[in-house]
């Protein structure tokens, strides 16, 4: 099997995206029969729900594998769709920024312990919450690059700014490996002069970064979580449908072109 690629889906601003890309992300990845892992690493367990997991008949969750030092095949949880798996989170989680403040080595956690999964998975996925804290400097430490979803709006280019720099700090002092995976233009809506600008700006300023695909504002892709189903097995024909699965494929093929 080719080497696991850890892919951490992060923003320091709330409402862009985030879990939404991390959950279709995942599930267009294994769509493709690539082994796929989803790891939930935000309190809120938003990426579990929106694959089907029951948050509150959880017996062990992420937390157990950061904090207890469980073993990651225990975390494990089918959802049920090919080539999909989860490490769910709960509420249990908000506590671990706490605890992890304490310990030894506590920004390399998540990394040692997904060391161990190498070779089930072709891809793992991060969730992150959505601020600067131990959980995220964790998901940054485990990956090997960074996603970055940006909603085209006018305060833009004031979050990019504040996730550049932390993974340039994260490069400096903890994996200087990391790499920018992609800014993921989402929540386009073509009908607005000011979502177009705001790409248009952030094509030219970050030339070579943004990926081709980028996630219409839609209502099915809205809708998916609430059925607790990524958006390709609850409506494949919908543009968000079709906008994930083209994002795998341009994963995809920039490692080809890259390998």
């Amino acid at each position: 099997m080719p080497t696991t690629k850890i892919i951490c889906i992060a923003n320091q601003k709330g409402g862009v995206g985030k879990t939404t890309t991390a959950v279709n992300l995942a599930a267009s990845l294994a769509a493709t029969e690539r082994p796929t892992l989803l790891v939930d690493i935000d309190p809120q367990g938003n990426a579990s729900s929106g694959v089907g997991i029951d948050k509150g008949a959880l017996r062990r969750s992420v937390y157990d594998l950061i904090i207890n030092d469980g073993d990651p095949q225990e975390m494990i949880v089918d959802t049920g769709q090919p080539f999909l798996h989860v490490i769910p989170a709960n509420s249990d989680l908000t506590g671990a920024e706490l605890e992890l403040a304490t310990m030894t080595g506590r920004e390399q956690k998540l990394k040692y312990k997904l060391a161990s999964l190498a070779e089930q998975y072709r891809y793992i996925i991060l969730d992150c919450p959505p601020s600067l804290n131990l959980l995220t400097i964790n998901a940054m430490t485990a990956a090997d690059s960074v996603l970055i979803p940006l909603q085209c709006e006018f305060y833009a280019m004031e979050g990019l700014s504040q996730i550049l720099q932390t993974i340039r700090l994260i490069q400096k002092n903890l994996n200087p490996l990391l790499k920018i995976e992609g800014i993921l233009l989402t929540m386009f809506d073509a009908r607005s002069n000011l979502a177009k600008e705001v790409a248009t700006e952030i094509r030219g300023h970050f030339a070579g970064q943004v990926f081709e695909t980028v996630i219409p504002r839609n209502i099915r892709l809205a809708e998916a979580p609430s059925h607790g189903k990524p958006v390709i097995y609850y409506d494949i024909t919908s543009r968000g449908a079709v906008s994930y699965l083209q994002l795998a494929r341009e994963i995809i093929q920039r490692e080809k072109v890259d390998g």
